[in-house]
């Protein structure tokens, strides 16, 4: 471990944030949410009415929360590579590489907004 290098580090942390991000938001795992969150309905400060999915168990509040879920990615990856590399390996490249188009897919995505925004003004 102490002598790992900073491109297999760097796939690990991309692995990691594409695994985290699959958990709390990808419409493909909400069948794995959905049990523990309810709807809630609250009002904001003009009056308007929003739902939005509230945990109904600290397992919800995981499977809710990026930080926390990030934890426990981060640690199932890790033990993953430690412990069955030949095995973990290949998912953890196709995570990392889903994850580093993510970010790059939003950046674009931004940009695209930003430069529509200046052509029309």
């Amino acid at each position: 471990m102490q002598n790992m290098d900073w491109l297999t580090y760097l796939i690990i942390i991309l692995a990691s944030y594409r695994f985290t991000h699959l958990i709390v938001f990808d419409k493909i795992t909400e069948f794995i949410r959905k049990p523990f969150l309810k709807k809630e309905k609250t009002k904001d400060g003009s009056g308007l009415e929003h739902t939005k999915n509230v945990p109904t168990s600290k397992f919800g509040y995981l499977l809710n929360c990026y930080w926390c879920a990030g934890v426990w990615s981060a640690i199932i990856i890790t033990i993953a590579f430690m412990m069955i590399p030949d095995l973990a390996w290949p998912v953890i490249f196709i995570l990392s590489i889903a994850g580093a188009q993510a970010i790059l897919e939003t950046f674009v995505g931004v940009g695209t907004k930003v430069t529509k925004w200046f052509s029309d003004h």
